[in-house]
């Protein structure tokens, strides 16, 4: 056991018919239908991996984007074809969740065969809305339909999704209330690696903040300021967008029709007090860029409002950016500089994860987006410490309580680390 949390070397596993929620969530490539980034399938690979050569029956669960991404939204099914590689040994796929058919399915297992669920997110009761909205205890969670389906049929269950250890939803907190828990490799060491950044961090600590997902971001920064975590924020991508705003800067309408289409203008509010209690600690970008007829043009902020949506940093933003890099001991990023698939707008994505690649400081990088970028530029490597999380990541950094966390130690409370008698699937036989 480590950190109150149960490990994979607590249980037997073979014979028993385990539950493994993974984060497998990854770019979706809609022409091919394919994976453009296998990155976190690589990070649970050696979890799946050990259980089934230990002999136990698998049963992944996984989603796939979400009602907040719903461009990425969509089928496990080529998740389970490249995990096959990666483990050596067949995943099986079936488009179900908890209904009859998937049900039927786990009950064929046999020891040492593994079956991937479809995406758990095609379930109402484990998307973001349904979570935020309705904010369920842990034994509320342990009530929803998936929970209920799929408990019985299971003698434990494995959180190996780190990357979603900040949510609070049924399939990755409700288990552990019916089912004796322990956290996946990966998971263990996420939270080594994280505990040992937060808790003594080589200073000075400089974030880079940028991407899309600011309702995770603007949390984390204000906690990390407030505790003293960071020395300074580097601002990026939507983030910069939202805080430029509210320090008093028109953008233009495309930029702010992007944000309240996101529903993300409550923000505006919230980076004025943040603005208001830190603002000697936040860098906003001194130029940023658009793309006018199809080529890019760099704008100095003090030249805004512009007519198009600004897309990527400018280059006097990504100077300053890389001389706190160079000067930091420890960097944290979470988020591109902005859209880094394309080449107009790849620059200052490309120009500030090279920075951090050479910097003789301590290196993190988290993020689903984050990691794409790393590989697509070719960085893989060349940093200190990768983390398969984004949203979790920086929760954690912000001393924040994680769902995931608290509900895989009440669960080793709860059950120990044996398999509770007339528990699960043992009981159902």
């Amino acid at each position: 056991m480590k950190y109150g949390i149960n490990t994979l070397d607590d249980f037997a596993w073979g014979g028993k018919v385990v539950l493994c929620r993974v984060d497998v969530n990854a770019p979706l490539d809609k022409e091919s239908g394919g994976l453009r980034d296998i990155t976190r399938l690589r990070g649970c690979a050696p979890t799946v991996r050990e259980l089934a050569e230990s002999g136990a029956r698998v049963v992944l669960l996984a989603h796939q984007g979400g009602d907040l991404e719903y461009h990425n939204y969509g089928s496990t099914e080529p998740h389970a074809a490249v995990m096959s590689e990666l483990i050596g040994r067949e995943v099986a796929f079936i488009d179900d969740v908890c209904g009859p058919a998937a049900r039927e399915a786990v009950g064929r297992l046999a020891d040492g065969d593994v079956l991937l669920l479809d995406n758990v997110r095609f379930c109402g009761e484990e998307l973001t809305l349904f979570e935020r909205k309705l904010d369920l205890s842990p034994d509320d969670q342990a009530k929803t339909l998936v929970v209920r389906k799929l408990a019985p049929l299971a003698d434990l269950y494995v959180c190996d999704a780190f990357a979603a250890a900040h949510r609070s939803q049924p399939t990755l907190v409700g288990f552990g209330q019916l089912l004796p828990s322990a956290m996946g490799r990966l998971f263990e060491k996420e939270y080594a690696n994280l505990a040992r950044l937060r808790e003594e961090p080589a200073r000075p600590c400089v974030f880079l903040l940028g991407g899309t997902k600011i309702q995770e971001a603007f949390p984390m920064m204000a906690a990390a300021l407030a505790d003293g975590v960071v020395d300074q924020v580097l601002t990026a991508g939507l983030v910069a967008n939202v805080m430029l705003a509210a320090s008093g800067v028109s953008l233009g309408a495309a930029s702010m029709e992007f944000i309240k289409a996101s529903q993300l203008e409550g923000y505006v509010e919230e980076s004025k007090a943040i603005l208001s209690q830190h603002g000697e600690k936040i860098v906003l970008p001194a130029d940023v860029a658009v793309v006018r007829d199809g080529e890019r043009v760099e704008v100095p902020v003090a030249d805004l409002p512009v007519a198009e949506q600004i897309v990527d940093l400018g280059h006097a933003a990504v100077d300053a950016y890389r001389a706190a890099i160079a000067a930091a001991g420890t960097v944290f990023v979470n988020g591109p500089a902005g859209v880094f698939e394309k080449p107009e707008t790849e620059y200052g994505t490309k120009a500030l994860w090279g920075a951090m690649a050479e910097t003789a400081g301590f290196s993190a990088l988290g993020g689903g987006d984050s990691v794409a970028a790393m590989n697509r530029f070719g960085l893989g490597g060349r940093f200190d410490y990768v983390c398969t999380a984004g949203g979790a990541m920086v929760q954690f950094l912000s001393g924040k309580p994680m769902p995931v966390i608290e509900a895989l130690r009440a669960s080793a409370e709860r059950f120990g680390n044996g398999v509770a008698a007339g528990s699960g699937a043992q009981a159902a036989t």
